[in-house]
């Protein structure tokens, strides 16, 4: 199985991509959030033959949704509507992480995306 990791974000959309046994995340792109993004990401999804999507949830620290959420939400449906599995992945943190020893690199996002799905593959194998 391969994955797509996605860190939706109101301007740029960070992705990170498995390998082909779903063990291990590695950076892919990172797109700017415009009309085309689906169509964009859809592009990506059958060239490089994704089976599962995994999308940052963005949540506070008590557990609400995060004002960006609403958009996250309606883009997860739009994938669906096309026949991908989708699945939220907590993305609390991610950037912060991302973004350590990358200053002035500009690859946080699609960095925040492979720690999105990486947290995703290692809780699949835990699952087992």
């Amino acid at each position: 199985m391969k994955f797509l990791g996605i860190d939706y974000g109101s301007k740029n959309v960070g992705l990170a991509i498995s390998d082909d046994e779903g063990a291990m995340a590695f950076p892919k792109d990172t797109l700017l959030n415009t009309s085309v993004l689906i169509d964009d990401i859809l592009k990506i999804i059958r060239k490089e033959r994704v089976t599962t999507v995994v999308l940052g949830e963005s949540k506070d620290f008590e557990g609400n949704d995060n004002p960006i959420m609403k958009r996250i939400i309606a883009f997860k449906k739009n994938l669906e509507e096309n026949n991908i599995p989708v699945h939220f992945e907590s993305e609390l943190f991610s950037t912060q992480a991302a973004s350590r020893g990358q200053e002035g690199l500009n690859k946080n996002d699609a960095s925040a995306a492979t720690i999105i799905l990486q947290s995703y593959l290692d809780k699949l194998k835990k699952e087992g």
